[in-house]
């Protein structure tokens, strides 16, 4: 595994995004609101973290959902996974919806996403007439059958 270091700025009151356990990859966010904001069932809201961050060249980091808050708030993350490229300065903000059939609640410092760093290659496209032939072919969205 390779570190490494990122600038941060933390406008909130909350800690700063840290791993839960030693095998986590991603980082817990929190959500920094001055009052709660109330989902309604397929609403969604940009919550705002009090977070900038200065990622290195050739790095990412991505915003996903956290899985406890889907499966136990239907709460998951719009865009996902949201990309926040290495040239990015402003706050970071995530996109959450409420895909249960109840209201749920946001408050101040709860965990609403967690944040994966990881390298990014650049490609280089080259136009050509024709590409090779798999065994898979042209096969997807299920192709494989339900198992």
């Amino acid at each position: 595994m390779e570190n490494v270091e990122i600038s941060i700025v933390n406008t909130s009151a909350n800690e700063l995004p840290a791993y839960a356990t030693a095998g986590s990859a991603g980082m817990d966010i929190r959500a920094n609101l001055s009052e709660a904001v109330v989902l309604q069932p397929l609403e969604r809201s940009l919550i705002p973290t009090g977070l900038f961050i200065e990622l290195p060249e050739g790095y990412e980091a991505q915003v996903r959902p956290r899985s406890g808050l889907a499966i136990k708030q239907g709460i998951t993350c719009l865009n996902s996974p949201g990309t926040i490229d290495s040239d990015y300065r402003g706050e970071i903000k995530v996109i959450l919806i409420n895909l249960s059939s109840e209201s749920q609640t946001l408050r101040h410092g709860d965990r609403i996403a967690q944040m994966v760093i990881g390298k990014v290659a650049k490609a280089q496209l080259n136009p050509v007439t024709a590409i090779s032939v798999t065994g898979r072919g042209e096969g997807g969205f299920g192709h494989t059958g339900k198992q």
